[in-house]
């Protein structure tokens, strides 16, 4: 029997439950491929936001004084109901994100990993024992959870960002107080409720959604809060570091990139070229890890052009929700307006147009699969993320060369190297100024691999264990 399935109720989520709108302020939720209006999101007031703070606040004793075994337990159960769940969960991800129902599917399936892995990681939260210097002392090194944590996710992978943070501050015994973004707010709501429904005590999650400015400076700036995790732009995270600093508290930031990608003369350039693209246009491009600095060795150089353009060409754009299509629209109207200026920039600057370059005639907010090449290192897109389905492909002449133009902009989220040589490999991920480096493929992050950028692509890492430990802090203990 085929499973009806309907946009829920909107609300917030404090004290373990649903809070719906009442007579709070509401924000539209659009669906991109259609423009429908979803639903009506809830803003928390003042009151909400000091509610679940103070309930984070009552409740991470108790929570961080369960035994990891229990912790571990609900965040097992979490994972399976969000499997259970997994069909209703990714059309909501394909309602309110646009991109293909199977590519939500999968971000369905690595959320729930990403409860498992936390899950796993919570029983090994191990300290250690260090030799004292005389006899009869023992000193030892205690890993304790940090405290009530507030998060910050964005609305390009709403399901994957928030389970990493949600999952990770839980496994450690942090209470966890989140907003997510407005725009995809229902696969958020799920989570919460999934995790209610596994047995995670009230209060130990709150979800608050609202006006960003005012619900950062008030969880940042209360004294509740010891640590902050965020998900967004470079510009957002240093507002929020900065906020951070004032009151000397952790910070964990995955900000912007502008993943380059290597691919040298030894390399099959077609391989590379098909590789690259399905990473490139997964979700329309809109992924911080996305390949979208495109360097090709001379010798490879017009085979993978003309490849990257052939395949771009026959990519197949529509509604996320219909059978067969590759790339669903842009989650909104900014992106849309920032390929348009992009492009236009490039080839005003002497790039050439190899595909796409145009919005495509379909209601929502859809953009052609777009190939440039020559583009100078002058052009916008070539400086700033496009955070869309725009790559970008210059020629390189030799390694010290290609490693220059990788390492050209103060990003350092993802890179990407395209090589049969192993010493090529070898000096590329040793030289390359990334967080992740891959080499012979696009697999930038897993919930069991630390993933975190470098110089303007942030601070600390998320998943892995060094994920884990982010939300931990040590005590030393000296007893004779």
């Amino acid at each position: 029997m085929e499973q009806t399935l309907n946009y829920p109720e909107l609300a917030l989520w404090i004290d373990g439950v649903p809070r719906a709108a009442g007579n709070r302020r509401t924000l539209e939720v659009t669906d991109p491929a259609t423009l429908a209006v979803l639903g009506r999101l809830p803003v928390a007031t003042p009151a909400d936001i000091d509610e679940a703070l103070d309930l984070a606040r009552r409740s991470f004793p108790r929570w961080r004084d369960t035994p990891p075994l229990e912790r571990a337990a609900i965040l097992r159960r979490a994972a399976a109901l969000m499997r259970e769940r997994g069909a209703l969960l990714a059309w909501l991800i394909t309602r309110e994100l646009g991109k293909p129902l199977p590519e939500s599917e999968k971000e369905v399936v690595t959320a729930a990993e990403m409860f498992e892995w936390a899950a796993e990681e919570a029983r090994r939260t191990y300290g250690r024992i260090i030799p004292g210097r005389v006899a009869g002392i023992r000193q030892m090194a205690i890993p304790e959870p940090v405290g009530p944590v507030a998060a910050f996710s964005g609305w390009n992978a709403p399901a994957i960002t928030p389970s990493r943070k949600i999952a990770g501050a839980l496994a450690a015994g942090c209470s966890i107080v989140i907003k997510p973004s407005e725009e995809t707010p229902a696969i958020a709501l799920e989570i919460a409720r999934a995790l209610a429904d596994a047995g995670l005590p009230a209060g130990v999650l709150g979800m608050v959604f609202g006006d960003p400015g005012e619900i950062s400076r008030r969880l940042i700036e209360s004294p509740v809060t010891r640590m902050v995790t965020f998900t967004g732009s470079t510009s957002i995270g240093r507002e929020l570091a900065t906020l951070a600093a004032a009151g000397l508290k952790r910070a964990t930031l995955e900000l912007g990139g502008h993943a380059p990608v290597l691919v040298f003369d030894d390399a099959d350039p077609e391989a590379a070229a098909d590789a690259v693209l399905a990473a490139k246009l997964r979700n329309s491009g809109q992924i911080c890890t996305s390949p979208t600095r495109l360097y090709a060795q001379r010798g490879v150089y017009e085979r993978f052009v003309e490849r990257l353009a052939e395949r771009a060409r026959g990519w197949r754009v529509g509604n996320g929700l219909e059978a067969g299509v590759q790339m669903g629209p842009l989650a909104n109207p900014r992106r849309l307006a920032a390929m348009e200026s992009m492009v236009s920039d490039a080839l005003a600057r002497g790039a050439g147009l190899a595909a796409g370059g145009a919005r495509l005639d379909l209601p929502g907010w859809f953009w052609a699969p777009t190939v440039l090449r020559d583009a100078g290192n002058d052009c916008l897109a070539a400086n700033t993320e496009p955070f869309g389905p725009l790559a970008l492909v210059q020629p390189f002449q030799d390694l010290e060369e290609g490693l220059a133009l990788a390492n050209r902009l103060p990003f350092g989220l993802a890179s990407y190297v395209y090589t049969r040589d192993s010493g090529i490999a070898r000096q590329a991920t040793e030289r390359i100024e990334s967080g992740v480096v891959c080499v012979n493929h696009c697999q930038a992050s897993l919930p069991e691999t630390p993933f975190g950028g470098v110089k303007d692509s942030g601070l600390g890492k998320e998943g892995g264990v060094e994920g884990l430990q982010e939300f931990m802090q040590v005590k030393y203990v000296s007893q004779m």
